[in-house]
């Protein structure tokens, strides 16, 4: 593809308008719509939005200058001048227009989770799979260069296999924020289990491929109408390594976001934290990587630019992610559900 990618955004909260900013930096996008119910973010006035980490200055007005505005997204899925549709509603609503986006012959990025469901998941990968355009969900920890890179490292062999290992993400509370306050309803989130926690269990599966059983407790209804809001629980793989994942989003407002991990190894202690990234290993070197020359700032810079030069080269967008993965860790996060509504371990169950 020799013209820009024109994308269309659908949800313009703090995710779309994130996915917007970054768009603008890279040449080989041109943002060519976006689409929301209110009027206000449809004129650049996102006042409103925010976020838990990063994001940009919202007091100001963007510069929409150049792009459509529709107050339906199905109306930006029918523009023949868009080419990618960026999703960024509700989870909710994820399954409607991914499937309209797919069905319209779009390239399409769906904002995680895929869907409320493992099933709902299934059958949207499933339409993607006969589309040929590439279809990419946002997983953007995948790409966040610091855990990208320990990844990769432990995938490699570089500090032997895992003893333990704990991954923590904390957010300041979310309710009142977004359209509707929907991250506090369990029925258009799934809470912090689906919102925020699905990022470690995902990471999980991607350093060590699928847990047999797990095992959740946690606390819900503190922040929200009846969802998970905090979870702490043990991934078991059979081999008596600990692994375990603990978020939420119970602090107070203004409260520092959170997102680390620290992993002990049969050679080296692995750390991310406020201190950055450190390595140290069993024979008293310490060592703070430099990350490959060329990454970006942010896991969405990563992401973004990743999906935007596979569309440019007509390549399809799963270096990162598989289609069965994106299913999989559905499967576990429904598995930590059902153990932390009855107290006990449970055996998850993958569709094959």
């Amino acid at each position: 593809m020799e013209q820009p990618v024109r994308v269309g955004i659908i949800g313009f909260g703090f995710m779309g308008t994130t996915h917007y900013r970054i768009y603008r930096e890279n040449p080989g996008a041109r943002v060519a719509a976006i689409a929301d119910v209110d009027l206000l973010k449809r004129q650049g006035d996102i006042h409103v939005v925010t976020g838990n980490i990063g994001g940009g200055d919202n007091s100001q007005p963007l510069d929409l200058a150049g792009c459509k505005t529709y107050a339906d997204g199905m109306e930006l899925i029918a523009d023949p001048e868009v080419d990618l549709v960026d999703i960024c509603v509700p989870v909710f609503l994820h399954k409607k227009y991914a499937l309209a986006a797919l069905a319209a012959g779009k390239h399409v990025l769906c904002e995680k989770p895929l869907s409320m469901t493992a099933a709902d998941a299934a059958e949207i990968v499933a339409a993607a799979r006969t589309d040929g355009k590439a279809f990419m969900v946002g997983m953007c920890v995948r790409y966040w260069p610091e855990y990208r890179y320990v990844r990769e490292q432990y995938r490699a062999g570089a500090f032997g296999r895992v003893r333990q290992a704990f991954f923590k993400r904390f957010s300041p509370t979310v309710n009142g924020n977004g359209w509707q306050n929907w991250f506090a309803d369990r029925d258009k989130s799934g809470g912090a289990l689906l919102e925020m926690h699905l990022h470690d269990t995902d990471q999980i599966l991607y350093f060590f491929g699928r847990p047999q059983r797990v095992t959740t407790a946690g606390c819900r209804g503190v922040r929200s109408r009846d969802c998970w809001d905090h979870v702490f629980t043990t991934y078991d793989y059979g081999d008596g390594s600990l692994i375990v994942a603990e978020g939420g989003w119970t602090a107070a407002k203004g409260t520092p976001f959170e997102m680390s991990f620290q992993l002990i190894c049969e050679r080296a202690t692995v750390m991310l934290n406020h201190a950055g990234l450190n390595i140290y290993y069993e024979d008293g070197r310490q060592e703070k990587p430099a990350l490959p020359s060329g990454a970006s700032a942010t896991g969405w810079h990563e992401e973004l630019n990743y999906l935007i030069a596979a569309i440019r080269s007509g390549q399809p967008a799963n270096r990162f992610m598989t289609p069965p993965e994106i299913i999989d860790g559905l499967c576990i996060v429904e598995a930590e559900r059902q153990s932390a509504e009855t107290q006990q371990t449970i055996n998850v169950t993958y569709q094959e």
